[in-house]
Formats: structure tokens, C-alpha cells, sequence
């Protein structure tokens, strides 16, 4: 789950984590009253669950009161990567100094999280890494120690040379590191982490996920989610109990089982199409999921095939054919569908298929191969 950077900065600052003062906004009239209590020049920043938030426009520097209205006004409404910004975020505007990067994630390959820092910060980490690697510096925390302070200013010194924002720094690592643990999180960001004229050390940027699968304990930040800033198809398939991520692709693609999806994506990558989306139904046999799965996948205009892929264990196939079948009588799909289906109950399911004439496949090879070139079909048409 993402939260806004607003309710991050919220989260880091009852850890002790120094942060500039800010308030949200809904309505430009809001925002002119902030800055002026504020009696300073402010930064008005738009509240999405998106990257590149400067780059469409969304983060401004306003001088006056007058000023932050004007730019809430046309913040306030605009599109950002298709999400429609609804708030903003008023506040201060930092004289920095200098500007770095911290960082910590879950690295699968070692179970272990992973705290990252570089001197360049203010850009997409990713930037970062692709031109200039050498600039970021990695710490693997051991999960049962935790994060040890001389640790911690090892990578401050990464960061600076002057002792004392060294100590701040190192300070807010091991806070933040505190965060991460505690709240359950997949990541935690401060991207920048400022250095200002008075020598200060602080979060100007703030970001924040939770691992969904800790939520039961994180009561406080799941009262945070605000479904009006997510992805729609996301939030429906996370209602209907699917596992859902949407991508740019034409290949819908509907799969049980995280590994099989995946495998699926990777083959329709090596046999030269792309992926729209990442979507497991799990391992229930209830025909409604599919349904709700072939109408999210329709939803996505940039879809020009479906392609099901079920190994039968649980899920039993013939449930999965039923659920087709509903979907074709409900949905009526506007772009070609191929399905593989093998395992349980696999030829009651290929039976009761044969009522919506679907393309099989044999193999996984063949069903991704269809799927691209009925795809390439469809683009023509």
C-alpha cells in the first residue's frame, strides 16, 4: 500500500525524523491561507501515488500567498501518469545546500533489507544508477542484529564530511531504518535529503510503502489509504481478491499462480510482445473471479489480446471454463482470447470452451505465440 507524501512526512516525523512544516490543501483558496500563516516563500506540491511529480508540473515554488493559489489552481485537477490530482501539499520553501539520497527496500535475493545512499540525490534513483553507479553506496542489514549506529554513520560519511550533519544524517538513518521495520514497509525513500543554510539535515522529499501482508498490524497507516489516489483497476481486482498490477503492454494476461504469471510475462517478452498487466486470480476455483478479471483487462484500451493460462491444481479448469463463458455472455470481448488450460478437470473444461469457438494452446510456448500474433492481428485491423 502507497500513502501520500504528506502522510509520510507524518509517519517520519513522529519517529524524530526532521521534516519541512507543511499543510494540505484542497482547494487553491486553502492553500492561500496556508502560505500565509507559513510567512514565507512555499513550495505547493501535488499529493499522487506517481514518480516524475516535478516533471509533469505537479511541484512548484511560489513566492507569495498569492502565488501558491494561482499554482494550487492549476495543480489542483491536473493529470499525472492518468491519476487526477485532488490535493496538495503547502510548505516551506528550503534554501539547500546540498541535496543526497537514502533509501531502504526489501532485497529478495539475500532476505535482507537494504539501505542505499548517494551524494546525488534530487533525481530518480534509477537515473542514478543507469549514468553514475559508482555514486551509490549499499549497507545489507542483518534482519536479527538490526541497523548498528556505527553502521549508520559509515554511510552518513558517504553522504558528508562536516561531523556535525554527519551525526544528523546517521541520526536519521537509523530512524528511518526504525520505520521500516516497524511499520511493516516493502520501502522507505527520502529523495532529497537536504542540507540547508543553517546546517540542517532534512527529509525534503518523503515516501513510503507498507508490505499489504502487514496491515492487520499497521491499523494507523491503512486508515491512510486513499482509494481515490490508486489506479481503479488496481483497487478492483484488489476488492475482488486478485493480485493485480497494470503495465504498458497489449498482452493481457490472465494467469493462477504469482510464479506461472510471471514465467507467462517473461515468455511474452521473449517471443517479442509486451505484457499489459500482471493479474493472478489464485488458487479458487470461483468462475465470478474471472469475470472481474476479463473486465479489468478489457478496461485497459491498450489490450489487443487476452491471453489465459491456467495449470489446474487447485484451481480446477473446468470452474476457470465456466468462468469464460460468463465473462464472453457479460463482456462480449472486443479483442481476440487464447487460453491454455491443463490439469484438473481439464477436458470438462475444453468442453464446455467449445461454446465460444476460444484458440487453444497446447503448450505455454504456443498459447504466447498466439497470443502476440492474434494481437498483431488485431492492430491491423
Amino acid at each position: 500500500m502507497k500513502i501520500h507524501e504528506y502522510q509520510a512526512k507524518q509517519v517520519f516525523a513522529a519517529a524524530g525524523i526532521s521534516v519541512p512544516l507543511g499543510e494540505v490543501a484542497t482547494t487553491p483558496l486553502e492553500a492561500f491561507d496556508i502560505a500565509e500563516r507559513m510567512n514565507s516563500p512555499v513550495m505547493v506540491k501535488s499529493q499522487v501515488h506517481v514518480g516524475g511529480r516535478g516533471k509533469a508540473g505537479g511541484i512548484k515554488f511560489a513566492e507569495t500567498p498569492e502565488g501558491a493559489k494561482v499554482l494550487a489552481q492549476k495543480i489542483i485537477g491536473m493529470e499525472i501518469k492518468g491519476l487526477t490530482v485532488k490535493k496538495v501539499l503547502v510548505t516551506v520553501a528550503e534554501d539547500i545546500i546540498t541535496e543526497s539520497y537514502v533509501g531502504i527496500i526489501l532485497d529478495r535475493a539475500t532476505k535482507k533489507p537494504v539501505i542505499m545512499v548517494s551524494p546525488a540525490g534530487g533525481i530518480d534513483i534509477e537515473e542514478v544508477a543507469a549514468k553514475t553507479p559508482e555514486k551509490i553506496f549499499k549497507l545489507y542489514v542483518d534482519p536479527i542484529q538490526g541497523l548498528r549506529p556505527y553502521q549508520a554513520r559509515n554511510l552518513a560519511y558517504k553522504l558528508y564530511r562536516e561531523p556535525s550533519q554527519v551525526r544528523k544524517a546517521a541520526d536519521i538513518i537509523m530512524k528511518l531504518y526504525g520505520v521500516f521495520w516497524d511499520a511493516d514497509c516493502s520501502l522507505v525513500e527520502i529523495n532529497p535529503l537536504i542540507t540547508n543554510t543553517a546546517g540542517d539535515v532534512i527529509a525534503l522529499d518523503a515516501k513510503l510503502n507498507v508490505d499489504d501482508n502487514g496491515l492487520f498490524r499497521q491499523k494507523k497507516i491503512a486508515e491512510m489509504r486513499d482509494i481515490d489516489a490508486e489506479v481503479p483497476s488496481e483497487v478492483e481486482a484488489r476488492d475482488g481478491g486478485l493480485s493485480f498490477i497494470k503495465l504498458d503492454g497489449n498482452i493481457g494476461c490472465i494467469v493462477n499462480g504469482a510464479g506461472l504469471a510471471m514465467t507467462t510475462m517473461d515468455l511474452v517478452k521473449r517471443y517479442g510482445g509486451e505484457p499489459a498487466n500482471f493479474l493472478d486470480i489464485g488458487g479458487s476455483s470461483n468462475p465470478r473471479k474471472v469475470v472481474t478479471a476479463m473486465k479489468i483487462i478489457l478496461s485497459d484500451p491498450n489490450v489487443e489480446a487476452i491471453l489465459i493460462n491456467i495449470f489446474g491444481g487447485i484451481t480446477r479448469c473446468d470452474d476457470v471454463a465456466d468462468g469464460i463463458v460468463a465473462a464472453f455472455k457479460e463482456l462480449n470481448p472486443r479483442v481476440p482470447v487464447v487460453v491454455r488450460l491443463t490439469g484438473t478437470n481439464e477436458d470438462k473444461a475444453k468442453a464446455i470452451l467449445k461454446a465460444v469457438s476460444l484458440p487453444f494452446g497446447d503448450t505455454l510456448d504456443d498459447v504466447v505465440q498466439k497470443a502476440i500474433q492474434l494481437a498483431k492481428t488485431t492492430a491491423k485491423a
